[in-house]
């Protein structure tokens, strides 16, 4: 027993002296985080956080699109397998109390100096209008009143859902620098351009004030403190729209679907089965999602209403699928962030986390500093332009890559007069920036013909597409039982907004694709 003893205090005394000692570089055996070995530092953090409101959604392979019968004949969603990398997601819709928070923010950050940048960004409360119905209380209260704080926001673009998730990451990594005494949380003069914003953070560019910054172990500083770099690992990244590949994978929640490697069926909807009705003995037959049974029954007859529910509901009514989502099905429709294509997967499409929709951007430099907005605060970005020549992509604008571009055109454009005569009747640009009377004089930068807009009258040449509509998903509160099944796909503008579209946001998992 004695022996023992002392064997365990060896170890004790050998942990105490181990953790007290400097970590050594396995390439080198310099240590780390000591300035008399140049002050190379390595964060003790190895795990990314679970930022608010967000769920763990573990990854890996599916079937992507339908595996039954199209009945509208799209065929714009032919099945295909795909791998889906780990993510995270919102449990619930963005709620108007949420985007009401967004909302006051930007008003008291912009609304004096910049009140249109406010109006940019609030719904279009107009949107539950309809010629032959009576929907003016929605329009009045919907987003206003505190009984639908827990309601999905709807009239929402898809444009302004991308500010809300920038947005959301620089109040969240602000939350996170305060908390830990880093920098000041001042909104007794609140103003856009010293507002922290986590990309002019990281750039060293931040006009706010700071307080307890990190010790800089580099010899050469001389002593003084540093910003929070990426190297730390206390930021979380960005806040973002789910792809259309993330969002139907997490609605189908298949995590408990799966019996060692085996999906035991593959599902149509949120929750098993092929019906919109419960089979649990305790809830048996009551309505799994809110949607339209069919013209003219929203919600049931009085006295045995069925989903409960004519237009939106709470965004945590129904029962969450597998990964802890709500309302994956029914409510509203979501936005992802990919461009919309009928093909999902074209000969050459990605098999890994597939997205259409890349437009690679770079900070702007001015005398060696990046360029930052005077009026906003926000780094100024353009389109990469001098780092070409690669053979992972060619272009920064990548909407149109086998889809739309000169290589996928059956027609050689550059010879077509009735296109000639259309782009000699303006000098308009096209919407990567590129002169249309350029682009055809020249095959390499052809890549956006078959689905270009005439900017002058906004109407599409050659489709009923464009790089400007995006991927809707899942039915809403004004849709059938087909729509809400998570392979169906359809598309909508995305600087227009209506009563049945809403979004949730999406985040990078780092590291570590299993959960714990």
């Amino acid at each position: 027993m004695k022996n023992v003893k002392i064997a365990s205090l060896l170890l004790v005394a050998a942990l105490v002296i181990t953790g007290c000692s400097k970590q050594k570089s396995a390439a080198t055996g310099w240590n780390y985080n000591d300035p008399e070995w140049g002050g190379f530092e390595v964060s003790d953090y190895n795990e990314q956080i679970t930022a608010p409101g967000l769920v763990f959604i573990e990854g890996g392979a599916f079937t992507m699109g339908r595996v039954s019968d199209d009945s509208r004949y799209q065929w714009n969603n032919v099945a295909h397998n795909v791998t889906v990398s780990s993510f995270y997601m919102d449990e619930t819709e963005v709620t108007n109390q949420m985007y009401r928070e967004y909302v006051y923010w930007m008003k008291r950050a912009y609304g004096e100096e910049y009140p249109e940048r406010v109006r940019a960004i609030y719904p279009d409360t107009n949107c539950w209008r309809d010629k032959l119905a009576w929907r003016e209380g929605f329009v009045d209260y919907y987003f206003q009143s505190p009984i639908y704080d827990q309601y999905p926001v709807v009239g929402v673009s898809w444009e302004q859902a991308q500010k809300y998730c920038i947005w959301r990451t620089d109040r969240v990594n602000e939350k996170i620098l305060v908390d830990k005494g880093i920098i000041v949380l001042d909104l007794t003069d609140l103003r856009g351009e010293t507002a922290f914003q986590t990309d002019v953070y990281l750039a060293g560019q931040y006009r706010g004030e700071s307080k307890n910054e990190l010790e800089n172990l580099d010899p050469s500083a001389g002593g003084e403190p540093r910003q929070v770099r990426r190297e730390d690992g206390i930021l979380v990244p960005y806040y973002r729209l789910p792809t259309e590949a993330e969002w139907e994978f997490a609605a189908l929640g298949m995590v408990g679907n799966t019996y060692d490697e085996r999906i035991v069926e593959h599902k149509t909807y949120p929750w098993a089965g092929s019906s919109v009705r419960s089979a649990n003995k305790k809830y048996y037959g009551q309505f799994l999602a809110n949607f339209k049974r069919s013209r003219g029954d929203a919600m049931g007859v009085a006295g045995n209403l069925n989903d409960g529910w004519d237009y939106t509901c709470p965004v945590k009514w129904y029962f969450p699928n597998d990964y802890g989502l709500y309302n994956m099905a029914g409510n509203v429709s979501e936005w992802c962030m990919d461009v919309y294509r009928k093909d999902q997967n074209p000969v050459g499409g990605e098999d890994q986390n597939p997205f259409r929709g890349n437009v690679y951007r770079t900070p702007t430099y001015i005398d060696e500093e990046i360029a930052i907005n005077d009026t906003t605060g926000s780094i100024i970005y353009k389109n990469v332009d001098d780092d070409l020549n690669r053979r992972n992509y060619r272009q920064a604008d990548n909407i149109n890559y086998l889809d739309g571009d000169y290589a996928s055109n059956i027609y050689d454009y550059t010879n077509n007069s009735s296109i000639t005569e259309w782009v000699a009747t303006g000098d308009e640009e096209d919407e990567a920036g590129v002169s249309e009377e350029n682009s055809l004089t020249n095959p390499d930068s052809v890549t956006n013909m078959m689905y270009r807009r005439n900017v002058a009258n906004q109407r599409n040449v050659t489709s009923l597409l464009s790089n400007k509509v995006r991927v809707v998903k899942g039915g809403s509160w004004n849709d059938r039982a087909y729509w809400m099944q998570a392979g169906t796909r359809r598309f909508y503008e995305q600087e227009r907004s209506t009563s049945w579209i809403g979004f949730r946001c999406a985040m990078d998992r780092l590291g570590p694709r299993a959960g714990k």
